[in-house]
């Protein structure tokens, strides 16, 4: 008997008309996927398995060319379009039922220019393809923890990292970007050119067009002191924290994690699967000062486990990779926060101590140094004047448990709402979320409005934490 959900996509498609099918395909050098095509079931496949949807269209697109012929495509047959670049979207927005998936996946040049230490990109690209490249010359620039991460939609959420402290989000250190908008047409914006949609896409999501290559600033940074130190999940370890990156220079990139302990062989066995607090260290600074780092981690708590040493940057970005594989289940809440006050860290505590799964975590990302000599109204990220952004992040292996883990997010959630700002990160929210799109960028989203009205009238590209045109808002 037939899947009747490819029965379904199967009839969307011929709705079409096979001729415009016929027609599409032919215009394509990439790969296009039907529902009857064996390499359906893996191509419509996303990081986040609580998103099994069946797109009616998807394309591999293998250049720029592909990206403008299947966005025209998508328009005139009014399709919805998922732009998918790592496929790593929490929400799901690289995937939909129905409608066309545009993939980035086979689009991962690179080019690295070490005299003017920049790299250009495309936009199919992961974090552990761009370190790589740019290890080569002991050059970097701010990066997610995860190097199966895309560039793309972290950049254009932003950018959190290790390297965030010292160098900045990474939207403050790209340069440029080619971006074929809903017209299907190809621009490339900078800051001296179609500065308007340069600044909105530095923190406005995929909101304005798909950006197929991205061009970075890149800093010195070659070898680093990084790993993990694990404490019992204790109020005074997080306070210790707190004073830490108070007072910490700035190449010294520390986020905080509450999580159960991992069966790692430095962390003793009574630890595993117990409540702990870990600081996942990135010491960018002088290996003389390696000591002095490691003798401040030591004071925060007792130390249950510890893995920090020198190692090449790139290695810092896989560390979690195999705990935290394509697959599993995802649900995660963000929120920014001016100040780590005593009474959210017992929220913290609380929430921490029933942590519902092996894989989930909540982190804490520090939102200073560089990152705060940017002005809020430069690029579309707001909060400027945040200290932390937090992501409450339940991840699960089994279905059964979803009903669970997602009832703990928002509950958590909830508990820290008297104690953040009203709006978050938008990497860290959930398909949920689109009430706080307006308060996630603040004084900033009239004008990303205004931008979204010019350059995508009609919404095309409205799977995302979505900024409404004007005279659909």
């Amino acid at each position: 008997m037939a899947d009747p959900g490819i029965t379904t996509q199967r009839r969307d498609a011929i709705a079409l008309g096979a001729d415009a099918i016929r027609s599409f395909a032919e215009r394509l050098r990439g790969a296009l996927i039907q529902p009857d095509d064996e390499r359906y079931d893996e191509a419509r496949r996303v990081y986040n398995a609580m998103h099994d949807r069946r797109p009616a269209l998807i394309v591999q697109a293998a250049g720029v060319a592909d990206v403008m012929t299947a966005v025209t495509f998508a328009r005139e047959h009014a399709l919805p379009l998922a732009v998918r670049g790592g496929g790593h979207s929490v929400p799901g927005f690289g995937t939909c039922d129905g409608g066309l998936v545009l993939s980035l996946e086979r689009m991962r040049g690179l080019r690295v220019d070490p005299e003017r230490r920049r790299v250009r990109a495309e936009g199919g690209c992961t974090w552990a393809d761009l370190n790589h490249a740019t290890a080569a010359f002991g050059l970097a620039t701010t990066g997610g923890i995860v190097s199966s991460t895309g560039i793309a939609g972290l950049t254009l959420g932003g950018g959190l990292g290790y390297l965030a402290r010292s160098c900045g989000l990474t939207c403050d250190n790209l340069l440029s970007a080619d971006v074929v908008t809903a017209e299907g047409r190809f621009l490339t914006c900078s800051e001296g050119h179609n500065e308007d949609l340069f600044w909105a896409i530095r923190g406005g999501g995929g909101n304005f067009g798909v950006v197929t290559s991205f061009e970075y600033r890149l800093h010195d940074v070659a070898d680093i002191l990084g790993g993990p130190t694990f404490y019992p999940l204790e109020a005074e370890v997080i306070r210790g924290y707190r004073a830490l990156i108070a007072e910490a220079p700035e190449a010294l990139g520390a986020v905080l994690g509450i999580t159960l302990g991992p069966p790692l062989p430095f962390v003793p066995e009574q630890w595993h699967g117990r409540p702990v607090v870990v600081v996942l260290t990135c010491w960018s600074g002088p290996a003389t000062e390696d000591d002095a780092i490691r003798e401040r981690l030591g004071r925060l708590g007792p130390v249950v486990g510890q893995a920090v040493q020198r190692m090449p940057y790139p290695v810092i970005n896989t560390l979690f990779d195999e705990l935290l594989p394509a697959g599993l289940h995802h649900y995660w809440k963000g929120c920014f926060t001016r100040e780590l006050t005593d009474e959210a860290i017992d929220v913290h505590l609380d929430f921490g101590a029933r942590m519902p799964c092996l894989q989930s975590a909540t982190l804490l990302f520090p939102v200073d140094g560089a990152c705060q000599r940017v002005a809020p109204d430069a690029t579309a990220f707001a909060y400027r004047d945040a200290t932390f952004a937090t992501v409450l992040g339940p991840s699960w292996p089994d279905p059964a448990d979803s009903e669970h883990n997602v009832a703990w997010g928002r509950a958590y959630h909830q508990a820290l709402r008297p104690y953040s700002e009203e709006g978050g990160y938008v990497n860290f929210m959930s398909a949920d979320d689109a009430d706080r799109v307006r308060a996630n960028y603040r004084q900033n989203y009239d004008r990303l409005v205004e931008i979204k009205t010019r350059y995508d009238p009609t919404n095309l590209f409205r799977l995302n934490q979505n900024i409404a045109p004007a005279r659909l808002a």
